[in-house]
């Protein structure tokens, strides 16, 4: 195939959602519903964990993080998707592109890390309960979460810095809503040896690690609860796991739905599917998992919205 050097590469073409025009406003209608739901329920757990003082703990400050984290995840993708459909436009700027697989990355691997550091702090409240207000203090859990964005955004730098040598064929066609890393590196005509080796090692790092870390801790937090000897002491204490569960079991499920399509399938539709599935589903129902299943944020969610229906 005929090549270009990367200075020469002006766009790609987002083209997952071509081969339907005739649902193109149904997509759109679907995927601005979706955003519209992500954003609004994400700023009212930030909001309501904000205004009930009751709520400034450590387990709420990481949950606001995660909101943030999901509200931003959206917002670099739907965004110039519902653009695209609006303009019937399917281009996106080299540079455009590399500023999204930068932004996925980023804030793909800091939900990741997020909901680590979430299920080491459920494991320290309660495997270690009077230690607990010593061991997560506020310096702790700020740099936690510091520590987490530095390691996504790093890590996301060095994927991008190693996209910028290859060179493209004239084929610049991304299967997908978004540009997505092993994707982009397919169209590459060099040698991406090294790029998907940093990408299966990354992959490693990112998903495989902590995901062992949260299967260690909820193991030693099912030890300590099944010694409480109260039925209501251990339904009390399985219920403050209950929504953490649910959201890992989401990301972590949809991430391996998209890992298995990758390897059996080279299909755009299911790629958008797949995709739509992993980064952007799971940010719109994050809230409503903690809504649903945490007593507090219920409560303080009710309160903000009253509040804000009787004095406008």
């Amino acid at each position: 195939m005929e090549s270009a050097n990367q200075t020469g590469i002006s766009e790609f073409f987002l083209i997952g959602l071509i081969y339907v025009p005739e649902l193109q406003p149904l997509f759109f209608d679907l995927f601005l519903s979706m955003y519209l739901i992500t954003i609004i329920g994400n700023l009212l757990i930030i909001l309501a964990v904000s205004k009930d003082s009751r709520l400034h703990t450590p387990m709420y400050f990481f949950l606001c993080n995660l909101s943030f984290t999901d509200i931003c995840t959206s917002t670099t993708t739907v965004p110039k998707l519902l653009l695209n459909i609006q303009v019937h436009d399917q281009s996106i700027t080299y540079i455009g592109c590399l500023s999204q697989v930068c932004f996925i990355l980023t804030f793909c691997v800091l939900e990741s890390c997020l909901l680590t550091v979430m299920a080491y702090d459920r494991y320290v409240a309660i495997c270690q309960p009077l230690r607990y207000t010593i061991i997560m203090n506020p310096f702790l859990c700020i740099c936690l979460v510091l520590l987490s964005l530095i390691i996504s955004t790093i890590n996301a730098l060095l994927h991008t810095l190693l996209v910028l040598p290859l060179s493209f064929c004239t084929e610049q066609n991304v299967p997908n809503f978004f540009c997505e890393l092993g994707q982009i590196t397919k169209l590459s005509c060099s040698d991406t040896f090294i790029n998907i080796l940093f990408i299966y090692t990354a992959t490693i790092v990112f998903s495989v690690i902590p995901l062992s870390g949260i299967i260690f801790s909820y193991i030693q937090i099912v030890s300590s609860i099944l010694k409480i000897p109260s039925v209501g002491g251990r339904h009390k204490a399985f219920s403050t796991c209950g929504s953490h569960l649910s959201v890992v079991s989401l990301f972590y499920g949809t991430g391996l739905g998209v890992y298995m399509n990758a390897s059996v399938s080279n299909s755009s539709i299911s790629n958008v599917i797949t995709s739509m599935m992993y980064s952007v589903v799971p940010q719109m129902l994050n809230p409503f998992i903690y809504s649903l299943r945490s007593k507090e944020i219920k409560g303080s969610l009710r309160q903000l919205i009253t509040g804000i229906i009787c004095f406008p």
